[in-house]
């Protein structure tokens, strides 16, 4: 009349794709499993809880945060009290296939993000500009040159210069009425 219930916790559990349960009672390289089951790796399986949950102490409801599949190396040992789950190298594949694809719509997101980050800067420089330049009265004569679409801008401007040019006006003085 023995305690079956402690040796239960004292083994490694494998779980199969087929769904049997395989039970080891000592300590395992990985290694030895994937010999004997070619095509097939190793993951230590953890339960994933959500962040809000962890803080208490009631069980969770309806579901839970899923799993965690870590994959192990060959020479990772399988420890007592640890479930773990054999893997095709099929999923294995489509599992780096879907990270590769995760991690390049993240990169996607970032730069959309620095592309309209940059673009909003833009419109802002373009609006204090525009703000500087209406106050600026040189300014407002160049816009208004290349709106009428004149001989350019270079002329205009010296046309400006000469109207607003001060001259003196001297009479001229004769030598004969000294």
């Amino acid at each position: 009349m023995g305690n079956c219930q402690a040796a239960e916790a004292a083994t490694v559990v494998i779980q199969h794709p087929g769904g049997r349960v395989e039970r080891l009672y000592w300590p395992t390289p990985a290694s030895d499993i994937m010999r004997s089951h070619p095509g097939h790796y190793v993951a230590l399986i953890t339960l994933r809880l959500p962040t809000d949950q962890r803080r208490q102490p009631e069980p969770p409801q309806g579901g839970g945060g899923g799993t965690r599949v870590r994959l192990l190396r060959p020479k990772d040992i399988l420890l007592l009290g640890h479930v773990y789950r054999l893997v095709t190298s099929q999923e294995v594949m489509k599992g780096l296939q879907a990270r590769k694809q995760e991690k390049m719509r993240a990169a996607r997101m970032e730069l959309l993000k620095k592309r309209r980050l940059q673009q909003q800067q833009q419109t802002r420089s373009m609006a204090a500009a525009d703000e500087q330049s209406s106050a600026d009265p040189k300014n407002d004569l160049q816009v208004l040159t290349q709106e009428r679409g004149g001989g350019g801008l270079h002329k205009a401007a010296q046309c400006a210069t000469r109207q607003r040019q001060w001259r003196p006006s001297l009479q001229s003085i004769s030598e004969a009425s000294l």
